[in-house]
């Protein structure tokens, strides 16, 4: 890296106010302590289900003791028609649980975090940066215009998600080498990503679910949320190279970089790892792996670059035990948010909550009763991350509700990605998003100060938009 580069990383740091940051595990440790608050406060009541799907107007509440001294109940009641509110100790055991729920999520980002550090100990990511910011002559906002639109298009098209976890410490590698924060080279990824999530023209995650519990045919619309996913990705690029721009970043300042052909040895190891992420993503969307698939597919790469990187056996384990220990922090942060969602079931008021968001919505004004949906959805998201789950639960109520309200299924479906996709930028329950940042070496608290005014554009873009279709009758 050259003298110049470190120069203009060393003035950023000076220039940036020094703040002490709240430790994310207090932050999900609050939130798992108001859920089982929450547990106390609000009634309990259940859905019936048609398997994992949930049969509309058959919400019933069910009889639970929300005294105090259950706080200090050791056992469980397996009742599945009595609900209990969820004690101190079974707090305590929901962690352990969320862990071993998320542990799939939780080992992919450890392995990815050991892939990563075998290709920074071998120099590998450093000269390949070199490389190509020496052919666009470290004109970062062509990059970031061409990398977010690539990657938004593999999300909204392919539903690309956890696969871009192999892209992010490259996009941060690549904004430190321009003497700018984590925050930059993540926030590529991140928005991008998120961006063509809210429209999903084609992307299978939601569609193959929420479309058909709507009568629709899976992929149809997909012209009309064509037009939304460009709305989003412009204002997600114009947002992003906003912040480059008040990060400090000087287009006209500059800096050399390293313009020599790549070793034989680094050129190998950069072609493994892009064609690595191809093949990812064909096999992603032809053989829908999960987290143990992807794991060992994560693995694999590591034993080819290990052999490749010439580094030694020994030194190769170091580096990857290396890299694994700059993500462990977050990965635990994994398994605390999936601890949030179990309390929310033992405690049996997630099914209470969904009821209750659906009959604020109203059923005379189609365009207030979309609105209303959205806003329900959002709210949703921050207890159901999960995208399909959310679908699964939320599509069976919302369906009748707009053929009430004279929403059509269409807009129906919009008011759904949109709630889910908008929320998922922020919320701390995410266990996605919170792998993002584990990769990135961010705070939750940070990513959420830089990227609140982009959230609340979205939520007046997406309520301009329902109106819109409403008004269209799409």
């Amino acid at each position: 890296m050259s003298q110049n580069s470190n120069d203009l990383k060393a003035n950023a740091d000076k220039t940036m106010p020094e703040h002490k940051t709240i430790n994310p595990i207090i932050i999900l440790l609050g939130i798992l302590l108001f859920a089982m608050l929450l547990t106390y406060v609000v009634d309990s009541g259940s859905y019936q289900r048609d398997g994992k799907l949930v049969v509309p107007n058959s919400y019933q509440t069910l009889d639970k003791d929300s005294s105090l001294s259950n706080l200090f109940n050791i056992h469980n009641i397996d009742d599945e028609n009595i609900a209990q509110p969820v004690s101190l100790i079974g707090v305590l055991l929901t962690i352990p649980e969320g862990l071993e729920r998320g542990a799939g999520l939780i080992f992919m980002v450890l392995i990815i975090g050991g892939l990563f550090g075998i290709l920074t100990k071998s120099g590998a990511i450093d000269a390949g940066l070199e490389r190509l910011l020496s052919l666009v002559n470290g004109n970062i906002y062509l990059l970031v215009i061409v990398l977010m639109t690539v990657f938004s298009a593999g999300s909204t098209f392919l539903g690309l998600a956890s696969e871009y976890l192999l892209v992010i410490p490259i996009m941060v590698a690549m904004a430190n080498r321009l003497g700018m924060s984590n925050m930059i080279g993540f926030s590529i990824v991140a928005v991008a990503v998120k961006a063509g999530y809210l429209s999903s023209v084609t992307n299978p995650l939601p569609l193959t679910i929420a479309q058909p519990l709507l009568g629709l045919q899976i992929f149809s619309g997909a012209d009309i949320r064509f037009y939304f996913y460009l709305v989003f990705l412009t204002v997600g690029i114009m947002f992003v190279l906003l912040m480059v721009r008040k990060s400090g970043y000087v287009k006209d300042v500059a800096i050399s970089f390293c313009a020599d052909k790549l070793s034989v040895r680094h050129s190998l190891m950069l072609s493994i790892l892009g064609l690595s992420i191809g093949f990812l993503v064909y096999a992603s969307n032809q053989w829908h792996w999960q987290h143990h698939a992807l794991s060992a597919y994560y693995i694999a790469i590591c034993i080819v670059l290990a052999f490749v990187s010439g580094m030694g056996a020994n030194n190769t384990a170091n580096a990857f035990v290396s890299g694994m220990k700059k993500v462990l922090l977050a990965s635990f942060l994994i398994g605390i948010a999936s601890a949030v969602a179990v309390c929310l079931e033992q405690g049996k008021i997630l099914d209470s909550v969904v009821h209750g968001l659906v009959s604020t919505i109203g059923d005379n004004n189609p365009t207030v009763s979309a609105i209303g949906m959205f806003f329900s959805q959002l709210t949703l998201d921050f207890l159901i991350p999960s995208t399909s789950g959310q679908a699964a639960v939320s599509m069976p109520i919302m369906g009748p509700i707009g053929q009430l309200s004279g929403v059509s299924a269409q807009t129906t479906l919009n008011a759904f990605l949109f709630g889910n996709g908008i929320t998922n930028i922020l919320t701390p329950t995410s266990g996605t998003l919170l792998a993002y940042l584990a990769t990135a070496k961010i705070a939750w608290s940070d990513w959420a100060k830089f990227i609140f005014p982009l959230w609340l554009v979205y939520i007046g873009i997406a309520i301009g938009l329902l109106a819109l279709s409403v008004s269209l009758g799409y």
